[in-house]
């Protein structure tokens, strides 16, 4: 008998749960447990109740009211990471993240936190919803961790032990910090095509990613010119929501998405490009957020799904489009980490090592376990700490074996993750890259 079916079998409380879920997604499951072997969380654990077809058995006794919401329950919901890792496993199709997700706003939105729990959650709270999603913000917070970081107070600071008096979510924030240099200057509002214009696109920037990496949307856009895209850059664009939508806001999410709808639609464009996995899968699921969060407003949800229609991963869009072969040589060892959002969410895998595979001189290797995740996971690796070092530690022991000089990574949140963890085991030297870095220096623009 599984863990599951052992679980107390009781009579749930007068709330109801799951109401927003269309119940034939949960129909959709057949138990065959060919997730089990995908699933980060279960791997790790060995706990039935971790395993994707054990959290959808989970969700739906809840639902049907035949198991009561225990902090027991929730704590295997919330231990997933929605890295869509079973989506790719499953041979029927299962509809995972639109099952965990609207379920996970629920429980955020309706159950009471007490004690040191409520505390922790409050920092979190502040931070993920009120400062991460905003660029300027972000920027502004980060000025002091830079100056530290230049006059190596940072350093000072962290081997006397003062980082450790710091709430537990502000020590892994201070931890995750990149090398923090001088920011580019801000993308000019739009650049011309190189040569023969092909395409016009409009560039997403987002929040986290345009604070921390605006030199990755540097190279992106030298990237796309150099393939013939005019890239228009609007300043009416902002976090693609999923910080909020992910840890229960559906409504400030589904506002910050009208808002991008508007601001990179006020042109007409061929696509936009995003080059940060987990603001494209959010980007593409705009339809679906829509329908969750707002399910009488069809209009909504057409104009939303439209919008999502036009979305593209930077690595798919060039594939699409038939990219110009670079011609500077790199000549270095590299390896390709798939990121959740990327290789599971969009299904895109293969897109980004054909065009590694163009650049002269690069060896890419492979990388074991490559599409597990990292444990970064959005805003996981600060509300999970445990099970993200773990998926980290396990992620980091791979890119080890194969003796590469760089890690490549498609998703900001995974090159925090993994930057952190190398520089934790002593090997800060290799270097956590994105592809359009690498493709920008081999166009001669790097």
């Amino acid at each position: 008998m599984s863990q599951i079916a052992q679980l107390p079998i009781a009579k749930a409380d007068d709330s109801e749960w799951g109401k927003s879920i269309p119940y034939d997604r949960f129909l959709d499951c057949v138990h065959c447990g060919l997730c089990t072997s995908a699933c980060p969380t279960y791997l790790e654990t060995g706990d039935e109740n971790d395993s994707p077809r054990g959290r959808i058995y989970l969700m739906r006794a809840v639902t049907d009211g035949r198991l009561p919401l225990t902090d027991r329950v929730s704590r295997h919901l919330d231990l997933c990471l929605d890295c869509r890792s079973c989506e790719s496993a499953c041979p029927s199709g299962v509809q995972y993240g639109r099952l965990i997700e609207p379920f996970r706003v629920e429980m955020k939105q309706r159950m009471p936190q007490r004690g040191a729990q409520a505390r922790a959650s409050f920092i979190q709270r502040m931070l993920l919803n009120n400062l991460f999603p905003y660029a300027s913000r972000l920027r502004w917070a980060l000025l002091p961790a830079r100056l530290m970081q230049m006059l190596g107070i940072e350093r000072l600071l962290d081997s006397i032990g003062v980082t450790k008096l710091l709430p537990q979510t502000l020590q892994r924030m201070q931890r995750l910090l990149p090398p923090l240099s001088a920011p580019p200057k801000q993308l000019p509002k739009r650049l011309p095509a190189w040569g023969t214009k092909r395409a016009t696109v409009a560039l997403f920037t987002g929040c986290v990613a345009d604070a921390m990496f605006r030199h990755v949307h540097w190279a992106t856009a030298k990237v796309l010119q150099a393939n013939g895209c005019e890239v228009i850059i609007t300043r009416q664009q902002e976090c693609c929501g999923a910080i909020h939508y992910h840890n229960g806001q559906g409504t400030p999410a589904l506002e910050m998405a009208k808002r991008n709808v508007v601001g990179l639609m006020k042109e007409p464009v061929d696509a936009v490009v995003v080059n940060v996995a987990g603001c494209g899968s959010m980007l593409k699921d705009y339809g679906h957020m829509a329908e969750e969060v707002a399910p009488a407003a069809k209009a909504l949800h057409a104009q939303m799904e439209a919008f999502a229609g036009k979305v593209r991963d930077i690595n798919e869009f060039l594939a699409e489009l038939g990219p110009v072969k670079p011609t500077q040589s790199i000549n270095i060892k590299a390896t390709y980490h798939d990121a959740c959002h990327l290789c599971h969410a969009q299904q895109i895998r293969l897109q980004p090592r054909q065009l590694l595979g163009m650049i002269p001189g690069l060896e890419l290797v492979p990388l074991r376990e490559s599409e597990v995740c990292c444990g970064a996971a959005g805003s996981y690796n600060l509300t999970e700490a445990d099970m993200a070092d773990r998926l980290g530690r396990r992620k980091v022991a791979n890119i080890l074996e194969t003796e590469a000089e760089v890690v490549i990574s498609a998703n900001a949140g995974c090159t925090l993750q993994i930057q952190a963890m190398l520089k934790e085991v002593g090997r800060a030297d290799i270097q956590v890259l994105h592809p359009m870095e690498l493709l920008a220096r081999a166009y001669g623009e790097g």
